[in-house]
């Protein structure tokens, strides 16, 4: 699919989509929950639409009802030689692979697009550990794994991601049967952590956080666990961070739906808009932001910033964007986080961003980007990568001329809503 972003001017107000990181943890909460979830608000992405089927694929019946997901689940049951798929989804098969586990039968994991190439050495290393045959495709995909999963203590490596650690916490917590802990050393993404364990505990489960070094989990306790349990997902600060940069860049516009005290690691973007100089007000219903008005010889223009986005990595293509209209070099720290995205996003955003005029330097961890030159029409590629699209829509909306994006429905991984919020807003799409 081919898009066309005309230069726009955004004013109006719009809610924010559902979280797929809430989503698809509560779809694994449901999974391992004997008995009935009820799901409210939920996701409708092709990374959530993949999260739901897998857990069908695993013994859990779903439907929908009146804009709820109702989810019944006996645990685990799984028949002989399964295959589950994960689509694209990189949490989903970090965080279910431990999950499926859990299981003593024998199950092929696999996915399609860019996932296939994404490392998966962990699960090499760290699942014989735990008492799980595991062969894969040199670290690759596909996986083939059998239980069950035999909790202990362990430590693991979370420099890569710590979605692996978000699945071996929720197998933990569905298992145990005595306090057991996992280390961890060099731990990224903590915020990522602090919502699995939210999620967890809303579903009755019990793990003690020892300074984000260790994490000791605790037996559940059958007795005080809910037969039914409502679960609301969040707005997603994720994608919710595109249109906050959107009107920070070309709008005056209103965001609803959105948790300011959530521990989703992409509410961070709050920085930097007060950073940049964008005109923000941050309520607890909504959020308000606009592009600073212009005064006597260009004073109030939105400024280069400093940003460490190393526990926030999917914030790299809306800060570029919003980089991209600053005046002077803003400087992103954290550009090793990148390497394996959908796409490779530091080459790729620089690349892509080249196209429109804004140069991009990739120097050790960071990535400085020279903004405040303006950016011309152009067309550009979404390397198959949701966030690569939507960071390109976004600063397309104050280039002097029309952005082409081919390939532009990689956004429905995330946000398939996208183009028609912002043209709810205002923006020229076509």
């Amino acid at each position: 699919m081919i898009v066309t972003i005309q230069p726009s001017k955004l004013k109006g107000t719009i809610t924010a989509a559902a979280s797929k990181s809430s989503m698809q943890r509560a779809c694994a909460a449901a999974l391992l929950k004997v008995g009935e979830t009820i799901i409210h608000n939920p996701g409708i992405s092709n990374d959530d639409k993949a999260a739901v089927q897998m857990i069908q694929d695993l013994g859990a019946t779903v439907e929908y009802k009146d804009e709820v997901l109702v989810v019944n689940s006996k645990g685990l049951t799984t028949k002989e030689d399964i295959t589950v798929n994960c689509g694209e989804s990189g949490l989903g098969i970090r965080m279910f692979t431990p999950i499926f586990a859990l299981s003593p039968s024998k199950i092929t994991i696999n996915g399609k697009g860019s996932l296939l190439t994404r490392p998966m050495d962990f699960f090499d290393e760290i699942l014989p550990q735990l008492g799980i045959q595991i062969t894969s495709n040199a670290g690759k995909l596909p996986l083939h794994i059998q239980g069950p999963l035999q909790p202990k203590a362990i430590t693991v490596d979370g420099s890569l991601s710590s979605q692996f650690l978000t699945g071996l916490l929720f197998a933990y917590a569905a298992s145990a049967t005595e306090a057991v802990t996992i280390s961890v050393t060099d731990l990224k993404s903590k915020p990522y952590i602090d919502l699995s364990l939210k999620v967890l505990e809303d579903f009755g489960y019990s793990i003690i956080n020892n300074n984000y070094e260790s994490f000791t989990v605790n037996p559940a306790d059958k007795s005080t666990q809910k037969d039914s349990i409502d679960y609301t997902v969040e707005g997603d600060w994720s994608g919710a961070a595109f249109l906050l940069v959107a009107g920070a860049i070309a709008g005056d516009i209103t965001v609803k739906g959105l948790d300011v005290q959530s521990t989703q690691a992409d509410k961070a973007i709050l920085q930097a808009l007060i950073d940049c100089g964008c005109k923000l007000s941050i309520q607890s219903e909504q959020i308000d932001v606009a592009c600073p008005t212009l005064g006597v010889g260009g004073s109030g223009s939105l400024q280069a910033f400093h940003f460490d986005a190393t526990d926030c990595p999917d914030l790299f293509p809306p800060l570029v964007a919003l980089a991209s209209y600053c005046t002077g070099k803003t400087v992103i720290e954290g550009v090793s986080r990148l390497a394996h995205k959908e796409s490779n996003r530091g080459l790729t955003l620089q690349d892509e961003f080249a196209k429109l005029g804004v140069e991009i330097v990739l120097q050790d961890d960071l990535m400085i980007v020279n903004g405040g030159n303006g950016l011309h029409g152009a067309t550009v590629h979404s390397r198959h990568d949701h966030r690569i699209a939507m960071a390109c829509a976004v600063a397309a909306l104050k280039a002097t001329d029309t952005v082409t994006i081919e390939e532009a429905e990689a956004v429905s991984k995330s946000y398939p809503n996208f183009y028609q919020h912002i043209e709810k807003l205002g923006a020229v799409v076509s």
